[in-house]
């Protein structure tokens, strides 16, 4: 849980998507023009995001139109935040 909150806090941009999609379930495409963030960015912070299990890609096996949302750590550590 620390080293969660830590990730999110040591970047604006991680925090900013975490964020967005809080209890959606959302593309990148969603999340790049809810933030404001270049999908090219919001691809890169979600891949980590998921190496760090903040989040899920709930089918990962479609190359268009991936769906992520928070797992139980992301929510928690969101939640600290708060």
């Amino acid at each position: 849980m620390v080293n969660a909150i830590s990730l999110l806090k040591s970047s604006a941009y991680r925090l900013k998507i975490t964020k967005a999609i809080n209890n959606d379930t959302l593309t990148p495409s969603e999340i790049a023009d809810k933030t404001q963030i270049r999908l090219n960015h919001v691809s890169t912070f979600l891949k980590e995001l998921k190496e760090n299990k903040l989040v899920k890609c709930l089918n990962e096996e479609t190359r268009k139109g991936r769906l992520y949302e928070l797992t139980e750590l992301g929510k928690n550590a969101l939640k600290k935040i708060k």
